[in-house]
C-alpha cells in the first residue's frame, strides 16, 4: 500500500498549479476587459483623436485694414513683400538645433550668422534684443526684404533649408503721405504672444498664432476692427504627411478699414511746424539760466472745435512707425527706449503733463465768478502781491492798475489772480479750514472743466493730469511724509526748507499753494489734449467733446459704414454771458494782449482769432511754452518743453498752421485755392465694392512742402490724383532703409514756489 495518488503529483505541487492557472486567468481578464474598455466603450473617442492626428491646419493670415485720413488718403496700409521665415519646431528637431541650417540661411541673404540666430532666440527677462517675443510655434520672419532671386535659391534648394520658407506675404506700411509721419497716433503691431492667445481664446475675436496685434495708438485701439479673421484650411494627411483629402476651410475675412479725421496735409504743416519751433527755441538765449533753452519736447493739437475730432496731432520727439515692421533692430530699439532717447514712443499729446502757467487762468476766471466776483469789476493789477513776507511778482514786474477780469486775460496779469485766490482761501478759513465743507471755488472749477481725469479720447494710456485739491494734498502727504521729514531743514537749501514745510504741514492747503495754482502754477499737471477740449468748448459755446480720431468704420468691402458720432461729456460751468465775455477777452488777446504781436495783419474781422498765452516754471529746468487758441471751426494747442514764454516759442508756429488751413498770406490776404481746410471735412471716403477708394494724392517731395510752407505757410501739394488703398505699391528698394539686423517687435511734479 502507499499514499502516493496515482497521477504522481504531491498535493503541494498540484497547489502551486491551481494557484499559477488562477493568475493566468486573471491576466487574460484583465487584458480582455481593458481591450473592450479601448476598443468598445471608449473606441469612438480615440478614433476621433486618432483622425485629428491625421489633420494639418494651413493658416491664412487676414489682410489688415488700413488707416485713412479724412479724405481717404491711406495713413498705414500693407504692400506685398518676399517674406523669408524659420519654423523654430522644425529648428530644434536637428542635432545642431538648426545652426547648420541657419548659417547657410544667412549666406544667402547677406546677414551674419549671428544675427540670424538672434531673429529666432525667444525674448525673456534675460534675453537682450533682438529675439522673438511671439508663439514659438508660428513662422518667425527673418526678413520681409528678400529679393526674388534670393527666394528662389531657398525654394529650389528645400531640401538644404528645411524649416525655412520663402513666399510672398502682406506686411504692414506707414507710408506717410506728403511726410505726414503720424508715428505716435497710428502706432505698430508685434505678433501675438501665447499668453494673449489664451486670454481671448473665448472671446468673440480669439488671436490665431500668426496673428499680429497692435501695441499702441490707433492700431491697439482699433485692433479688432482691423485685425480681420484669418482663414483656416484642414487638410486630411497620411503618416507621411501626404495630402489625402481637404477636410473643411475657413476663407479669411479681410479687415475692416478706419477712416480718421486727421487730415494728412494738416498733420504734416503741425508735425513741420512744431520741429522748426522747437530748432528755432533752441538758438533762443535764456537769461535766467545764461544757455540757449533746450526745447527738449512738444506737441500740437488741431481739433475741430464743433465735435472735437483731432485733425492732426503731433508729438516731438518723434520716430518712424516702419522701423517695427518685419522686427526692430537692436539699434533701433535702443534708440526709441533707451534713456537718452527722450522717450519718442510717447504721445505728448496725450501722455505729456506739465504745468499750464497762464492758459489756465480761463479756469480761474470762471472760478472767481463762481464765488461771486464781477466779470467787469475793477481788479488791482499790481506789480506784485506780498503774503507772509513771501512776494509773488507779476510777470517782468508789469502793472495796470484797477482792470476788470476780461482785461486781466489780455495782458495775463497774475496778480489779479493771486488776490481773488488768496481772498478765497481766507473765506475758507485759511490753513485750518472753517467746520462744513470749504467752497474751494478755485479747485472745483477746474473738475468742472474736465481736468484732473482722462477726456476719452479713442487713443490708449492717456493720462488724467493732476488737480491738487484738498484730496489730493493729504493723500500725497501720506505717501511722502516720511521722506520730507528726514530730508527737510528748516534752514537749509531751497529743497530742504520746502521738505520741511512739507513734512510740517504737506497735507493742508497753504496760501501760496492756492496763490501758485489760481495761474496754473505749482503741482497742477495739464494735457495739451485737455487744453485743447477747454478751449474748444469755449469756442462752441460751452460743450466740452470727447476727442476721438476714428470716424467711422467701413467694411472691406465698403457695404457696411458704422459713423463714430462726436460725444459730450460736459458742459463748461460758466453761463452765457460769461462765456460771451470770455470769448471777447481772448479775441483781445489776438489783437491788443499778450498774443497780439503774433497776429499782426490777421483778417480778424473775417476769421476772428482768440487766443491765451501761457508760461510755466518748473523748478529744476527752463520754462515751458504753452500757447492755445481757437476759431470758429478749430482750436489749436502747442506746448514746448523748456522752450521759453509761450508766444515766443509757440506762437509763430501756431499762426502758420492757422495761416495754412484758411489760406491766409503774411499780409492778411485769404487765398483760398491754398487754403487747406477752411472748414472741416463732413464727408467720408467712398469704398467701392472691390475695395478700392479713391483719394487725392498727396506729393511725397519734403523741399516742395517745406518750401512752400515757408513761403506762405501752406502745403498745396493736393494734386487731385487717384490712389487705390488696397493696392499699394512698393517702394523704391534703393530708397528704401534696408533692415537686416532687426529682431522681435515687442509725472513729474509742478513747480513749487516757496509756499506760506
Amino acid at each position: 500500500m502507499t499514499n502516493i495518488p496515482e497521477t504522481g503529483r504531491s498535493p503541494r505541487v498540484q497547489i502551486r498549479l491551481v494557484v499559477i492557472q488562477v493568475l493566468v486567468l486573471s491576466l487574460l481578464g484583465t487584458l480582455g476587459g481593458r481591450l473592450w474598455y479601448l476598443q468598445i466603450r471608449e473606441g469612438d473617442e480615440y478614433a476621433k483623436e486618432a483622425s485629428g492626428n491625421h489633420v494639418q491646419q494651413v493658416v491664412q493670415p487676414a489682410v489688415r485694414g488700413s488707416i485713412l485720413d479724412a479724405r481717404g488718403v491711406p495713413i498705414a496700409d500693407n504692400e506685398t513683400r518676399l517674406v523669408v521665415s524659420a519654423s523654430r519646431t522644425d529648428l530644434m528637431k536637428m542635432q545642431d538645433d538648426g545652426k547648420a541650417v541657419l548659417t547657410k540661411l544667412a549666406g544667402v541673404l547677406g546677414m551674419t550668422p549671428k544675427e540670424v540666430m538672434e531673429k529666432v532666440r525667444l525674448c525673456d527677462a534675460k534675453t537682450p534684443q533682438p529675439c522673438w517675443n511671439g508663439s514659438p510655434y508660428q513662422p518667425i520672419p527673418i526678413t520681409d526684404e528678400a529679393t526674388p532671386k534670393q527666394a528662389l535659391q531657398i525654394r529650389e534648394r528645400a531640401e538644404d533649408f528645411p524649416g525655412i520658407t520663402a513666399e510672398p506675404q502682406a506686411v504692414r506700411r506707414y507710408p506717410s503721405p506728403g511726410k505726414a509721419n503720424t508715428a505716435q497716433v497710428l502706432g505698430y503691431l508685434s505678433p501675438v504672444t501665447d499668453q494673449e492667445i489664451q486670454q481671448a481664446k473665448d472671446t468673440d475675436s480669439p488671436y490665431l498664432r500668426s496673428d499680429q496685434v497692435g501695441r499702441s495708438g490707433l492700431e491697439r485701439q482699433y485692433d479688432k476692427e482691423l485685425r480681420g479673421k484669418a482663414g483656416v484650411t484642414r487638410y486630411e494627411v497620411d503618416n507621411l504627411g501626404r495630402v489625402i483629402g481637404q477636410a473643411e476651410a475657413d476663407p479669411a475675412q479681410p479687415g475692416s478699414n478706419l477712416v480718421t479725421s486727421i487730415d494728412a496735409r494738416v498733420q504734416r504743416v503741425a508735425e513741420y511746424e512744431l520741429n522748426e519751433a522747437m530748432k528755432e527755441a533752441r538758438k533762443q538765449h535764456d537769461r535766467n539760466t545764461g544757455t540757449n533753452y533746450k526745447a527738449d519736447a512738444g506737441a500740437v493739437v488741431v481739433m475741430e472745435a464743433k465735435t472735437g475730432r483731432i485733425v492732426a496731432m503731433a508729438s516731438n520727439p518723434t520716430y518712424d512707425p516702419n522701423a517695427w515692421v518685419g522686427g526692430i533692430s537692436a539699434k533701433d530699439y535702443k534708440r526709441l527706449t533707451g534713456k537718452s532717447s527722450n522717450y519718442p514712443l510717447l504721445n505728448r499729446a496725450i501722455q505729456g503733463q506739465a504745468a499750464p502757467g497762464s492758459i489756465f487762468k480761463v479756469v480761474s476766471s470762471a472760478a472767481a465768478v463762481q464765488a461771486g466776483y464781477e466779470w467787469n469789476g475793477g481788479y488791482d493789477c499790481s506789480s506784485a502781491y506780498s503774503v507772509g513776507g513771501q512776494v509773488f511778482k507779476n510777470f517782468e514786474s508789469q502793472s495796470h492798475g484797477a482792470i476788470s477780469l476780461g482785461r486781466a486775460l489780455e495782458v495775463s496779469c497774475d496778480t489779479v489772480y493771486y488776490r481773488l485766490a488768496h481772498n478765497e482761501w481766507k473765506k475758507d478759513g485759511g490753513i485750518n479750514p472753517k467746520k462744513g465743507q470749504p467752497k474751494d471755488y478755485f479747485y472745483k472749477a477746474a473738475h468742472q472743466f474736465g481736468l484732473g481725469k482722462e477726456t476719452g479720447i479713442d487713443l490708449p494710456n492717456e493720462v488724467s493730469g493732476r488737480v491738487p485739491d484738498r484730496e489730493w494734498k493729504q493723500k500725497y502727504w501720506e505717501a511722502n511724509k516720511d521722506a520730507w521729514c528726514k530730508t527737510g531743514k528748516k534752514d537749509g537749501s531751497y529743497v530742504e526748507r520746502i521738505s520741511y514745510e512739507n513734512c510740517l504741514e504737506g497735507n493742508k492747503m497753504r496760501a501760496g499753494d492756492e496763490i501758485n495754482y489760481s495761474i496754473g502754477q505749482g503741482d497742477t499737471l495739464v494735457t495739451p489734449i485737455q487744453m485743447a477740449t477747454i478751449y474748444a468748448a469755449i469756442s462752441n459755446g460751452g460743450t466740452l467733446y470727447t476727442p476721438t480720431v476714428g470716424k467711422a468704420i467701413v467694411s472691406a468691402d465698403g457695404r457696411q459704414v458704422s459713423e463714430i458720432e462726436p460725444k459730450s461729456h460736459g458742459r463748461l460751468p460758466i453761463s452765457k454771458a460769461t462765456r460771451d465775455e470770455m470769448d471777447q477777452a481772448l479775441a483781445g488777446v489776438a489783437t491788443r494782449g499778450t498774443a497780439a504781436w503774433r497776429f499782426g495783419g490777421w483778417p480778424q474781422n473775417q476769421i476772428p482769432m482768440h487766443a491765451k498765452t501761457g508760461t510755466a516754471e518748473v523748478y529744476g529746468k527752463q520754462t515751458t511754452s504753452w500757447f492755445a487758441t481757437y476759431t470758429k471751426d478749430y482750436a489749436v494747442v502747442m506746448t514746448i518743453s523748456q522752450g521759453g514764454t509761450g508766444s515766443g516759442a509757440s506762437g509763430p508756429a501756431v499762426r502758420k498752421i492757422y495761416n495754412a488751413l484758411y489760406g491766409v498770406s503774411e499780409d492778411g490776404a485769404i487765398d483760398k485755392k491754398r487754403a487747406l481746410l477752411p472748414e472741416p471735412e463732413k464727408s467720408l471716403p467712398k469704398v467701392k465694392a472691390d475695395g478700392t477708394i479713391t483719394a487725392p494724392k498727396i506729393s511725397k517731395d519734403p523741399a516742395k512742402d517745406q518750401q512752400a510752407t515757408k513761403k506762405d505757410k501752406n502745403a498745396p501739394d493736393d494734386q487731385q490724383q487717384p490712389a487705390t488703398v488696397t493696392s499699394p505699391s512698393p517702394e523704391n528698394r534703393d530708397t528704401r532703409r534696408r533692415r537686416r539686423g532687426k529682431g522681435c517687435r515687442n509725472g513729474r511734479r509742478g513747480s513749487r514756489r516757496m509756499l506760506t
